[in-house]
């Protein structure tokens, strides 16, 4: 299998392509931005997306959908109850003042919780997780007896998300970490939306938010 995990925007979020080099198929989590270094990877790879999934609305994590599927193929999906923060795309560019402008596209259909997401022989979970956003969804991702995580913006090395951007509280963000996330073994690995990756028993341990 082939997991990359690479930022991109000027926000740095943590764009993933995880691959099945024998089908060619892969799944691309938070293509943000940066189309042209996602699709060099993917190229090099030799690898087509299935779906290109988002673990929420926010423009660092999902403004790229549209150029990238154009290019590089792929169903765009997200959680429905983000769809209104999606909607806002042009709100958030403009909130934050940075130049030029962004707009939605049509997404291709909506992350539920449990869904099964496949490609080749890659088998990724949807765990929806509100408290960033309320469409916030995570990703479990099982290989060879381990299990990694992607926690968009939920889960941090020694911290949670914002819940002031369009999201919900501090005590849904915590409740969705102890009761869908915590729920794996301190063994399993967490990529982070921004930043370094952790575990989840270092997280358990020593995140302040969660003791």
């Amino acid at each position: 299998m082939i997991v990359e995990t690479f930022p991109v925007g000027m926000l740095a979020c943590n764009c993933t392509i995880l691959g099945d080099p024998e089908s060619g198929e892969a799944i691309v989590i938070d293509g943000g931005d940066d189309v042209d270094a996602i699709a060099m990877r993917l190229a090099r790879h030799g690898l087509r997306p299935r779906y290109l999934l988002h673990t929420h609305a926010h423009f660092d994590h999902i403004g790229a959908l549209g150029p990238l599927r154009e290019r590089c193929g792929g169903a765009g999906l997200l959680h429905h109850a983000d769809r209104p923060l999606y909607a806002s795309l042009a709100q958030q560019f403009r909130m934050i003042g940075l130049p030029g402008s962004i707009e939605p596209v049509a997404l291709d259909g909506d992350l539920t919780d449990g869904d099964e997401l496949r490609a080749g022989a890659l088998r990724l979970r949807a765990i929806h997780t509100p408290g960033h956003t309320p469409g916030s969804t995570s990703f479990a991702f099982d290989h060879g007896g381990e299990t990694t995580l992607f926690t968009g913006d939920t889960l941090f090395r020694g911290g949670v998300g914002r819940w002031d951007l369009g999201g919900t509280s501090l005590e849904d963000i915590v409740d969705s970490i102890r009761t869908k996330l915590f729920v794996y073994p301190d063994a399993a690995q967490v990529v982070c939306g921004h930043g370094p990756p952790t575990s989840i028993g270092t997280e358990r341990a020593t995140n302040p938010f969660l003791l």
